[in-house]
């Protein structure tokens, strides 16, 4: 990147996001991570300013352009799995409200893409029993609060299969074994029950931020349909 560059702030957050993207794509680099090392490797150790740096939306359109470009033949069937996995994880946890949030919702995963659900509960201890009693062994973590009220309790595990009791899962733990050859993270962000209400919000793009597990069925049968 030529110091002529910084003079050009569109240039220089398209090439960012261009960057960006393929490490995201590619290694499965998270967003903050990615634009970070893309303007590193662009710019080296010059400063730039914020504002001139591209937005996660940028990020992402790019991401969809490099996987339709790169990844058209793989990626859709990747996207399929993660997000059969997601319903039945949201069905067996269906008495805690539970949405999915992140890549697996708006159409980015890939193979190194994990699946986020947010529980909205009257009880967090409830939540975390119900995976004790089936048998799930997890890590307990906190994560920032999706409205920036502090942080919530997190559940995250390996899935291989082993979860919820049912031919099902089994099953599809072979087809994801073979698609990716890796167990899938999952991470359960454990929420008040009156956060729910401040939860059904859009992106920048109108798309929504979230989904529960109705439309996330949805969004399997249209591409199913699609196809």
């Amino acid at each position: 990147m030529s110091r002529h560059a910084l003079s050009d702030p569109v240039r220089l957050r398209e090439e960012i996001a261009q960057a960006a993207a393929r490490m995201i794509a590619e290694d499965g680099a998270d967003y903050a991570t990615a634009k970070r090392k893309a303007a590193r490797q662009l710019l080296g150790d010059q400063r730039v300013a914020g504002e001139w740096l591209p937005d996660n939306e940028m990020i992402e359109a790019e991401v969809r352009a490099y996987q339709a470009l790169f990844h058209s033949d793989t990626q859709p069937r990747i996207l399929a799995l993660l997000r059969r996995l997601a319903i039945l994880a949201m069905e067996d946890l269906a008495g805690f409200r539970p949405y999915l949030v992140g890549a697996v919702l708006n159409g980015t995963a890939t193979e190194h893409s994990d699946i986020y659900l947010q529980c909205f509960c009257d009880s967090a201890k409830d939540a975390t029993l119900h995976l004790l009693n089936a048998g799930v062994g997890f890590e307990t973590s906190e994560s920032r609060h999706f409205a920036g009220r502090g942080e919530v309790e997190t559940l995250s595990f390996l899935w291989k299969g082993q979860w919820p009791d049912r031919r099902e899962a089994r099953l599809l733990a072979g087809e994801v074994r073979a698609a990716l050859g890796t167990p899938v993270g999952i991470h359960i962000a454990l929420y008040d029950a009156d956060d729910e209400r401040g939860a059904a919000r859009t992106d920048a793009s109108g798309r929504a931020a979230r989904a529960d597990l109705q439309a996330v069925r949805a969004l399997l049968g249209d591409a199913d349909a699609a196809n």
